[in-house]
């Protein structure tokens, strides 16, 4: 298991993305940066193995393995388009039930997952995760106010996901909806991330950084 960084370090990041995705070759990691040292800043305990569910390419899911005091990673979503590089397992499921015993897993990461569920499925979804693990989810996601912030936020999934085949379809929460969330499926938030510069410039004006959520859902 490795020793907890107190940050990611970008250079390390960037030759692990770019194992996996070429682009990040040329492509600085500034948000992968920012994600999981948001991550960093909350993480509790010392997980032994790691589900990250709705894992997309799985090169977060293998950055994690690579840099966080894990044992192993096992990266799930509903649709196989895993980089065939990974060193970590990866698995389609039916996004209802994972494929697992319960309690399997130590802790659990969603990171950018749950705006692209359905409303009606993601409490489902909290309580299947709090079935196949024990501890604590950590969430990375988006927080919205309204109207306004749901239109740019439509706009961020589609300049970030539609390079990679990611999902652009999606419904934001606002804080309430997280707290109703967390509870409808077993969990209280615990602790949430101070605020980063995840944009900056016109970037940043354009697309408030308070738009970024970094929450840990803790079982009750």
């Amino acid at each position: 298991m490795a020793t907890a960084p107190t940050t990611i370090d970008p250079r390390k990041l960037q030759a692990i993305l770019a194992e996996h995705l070429p682009v990040f070759a040329v492509k600085a990691p500034y948000y992968q940066v920012q994600m999981l040292d948001s991550l960093l800043e909350i993480w509790g305990g010392r997980p032994q193995k790691l589900l990250d569910v709705g894992g997309g390419t799985g090169v977060i899911a293998q950055a994690i393995a690579d840099l966080f005091p894990v044992t192993s990673v096992e990266a799930i979503d509903l649709v196989n388009r895993f980089c065939p590089t990974l060193k970590v397992p990866t698995r389609q499921y039916d996004g209802r039930t994972i494929p697992c015993a319960d309690g399997t897993y130590d802790a659990a990461t969603l990171n950018n997952v749950i705006h692209h569920v359905p409303p009606g499925a993601r409490a489902d979804l909290m309580r299947e995760i709090r079935r196949a693990v024990t501890g604590p989810v950590y969430i990375k996601d988006h927080l919205t106010t309204g109207f306004v912030d749901n239109m740019r936020l439509t706009a961020l999934d589609a300049w970030g996901n539609i390079p990679f085949g990611g999902m652009v379809r999606a419904d934001y929460l606002s804080r309430a909806e997280w707290d109703e969330l967390a509870h409808a499926g077993g969990y209280r938030i615990g602790a949430v991330a101070g605020a980063r510069a995840y944009r900056v410039g016109l970037a940043g004006l354009a697309f408030p950084n308070r738009l970024e959520t970094t929450m840990r859902f803790d079982p009750v």
